[in-house]
């Protein structure tokens, strides 16, 4: 099973490798994730651990849940999250210890959950990708309808799931084999390749993947990395083959 651990979304940046390749990034700031409670497959039928982040006053909870933290003497936290874990792995996670941006060290890539950001009310061009109406041959005010949804006398309904307008966006939404391109532990801060679902400043949830890293545009192989070293960019390596070979070439004619 993936560990992960919660995060919150600074926004997008761009970084240059050495070579002069620019590549965009999500940046995500990891504060040390408290664990919080434990639960084991004999008691509770499954092996999790809960992580806690971001402070908050103790008021601002309920009697429940500042029981859980006063339990293990544990200072309150804003942000909750429960991870499962294998059966194996419950003795080397203890309540109060802490899992930061060191999971990460060595993992290629991540997979990311987050609550998608909210667009309000959208028709069904915007929410659905839907043509519209043509503008011409006696249309007259239903550019942007969605059209007919009604069946004939049989079966004589609207189906389920049927594409039609309502609330866009604020929803749960996983994004998977984003690439770690760079790691900054002094600054708690990840760099990823992609885009990471929510507004800026939202919590998102990231765990570690088994998917092979996606190669980056401009960059030969999978292990190509800031700290390793990247390759030669083959655009520039292509380009310098071609001016040598038009050189020899346009020699050759004058001979």
């Amino acid at each position: 099973m993936s560990l992960g651990v919660m995060a919150s979304k600074i926004g997008m940046t761009q970084i240059f490798i050495e070579d002069g390749v620019r590549v965009p990034v999500t940046v995500l700031k990891i504060e040390p994730n408290i664990i919080i409670a434990k639960k084991n497959r004999e008691k509770d039928g499954y092996s999790a651990i809960r992580l806690g982040v971001g402070a908050i006053r103790e008021k601002l909870l309920t009697k429940a849940d500042r029981g859980q933290f006063s339990k293990f003497g544990i200072e309150c936290k804003r942000f909750v999250f429960e991870c499962r874990i294998s059966s194996s792995d419950e003795e080397s996670f203890t309540i109060g210890s802490s899992i930061g941006i060191e999971l990460f060290n060595g993992i290629g890539s991540v997979n990311v959950s987050a609550i998608s950001k909210g667009k309000g009310f959208a028709g069904v061009m915007k929410r659905h990708n839907f043509s519209g109406f043509p503008r011409t041959h006696g249309t007259h005010e239903f550019f942007r309808h969605g059209g007919s949804i009604g069946m004939r006398s049989r079966p004589g309904k609207v189906f389920k799931g049927k594409r039609m307008a309502g609330r866009m966006g604020n929803e749960l939404v996983h994004v998977k084999n984003l690439r770690i391109v760079k790691i900054i532990s002094e600054e708690n801060l990840l760099l990823i390749r992609g885009a990471v679902p929510g507004p800026k400043g939202k919590m998102v949830k990231i765990f570690t993947s088994n998917y092979r890293p996606r190669a980056l545009p401009g960059i030969s192989g999978y292990s190509a990395t800031i700290e390793e070293g990247s390759k030669k960019n083959p655009m520039k390596a292509s380009k310098a083959g071609m001016k040598s070979g038009g050189n020899k070439s346009s020699s050759q004619k004058k001979k």
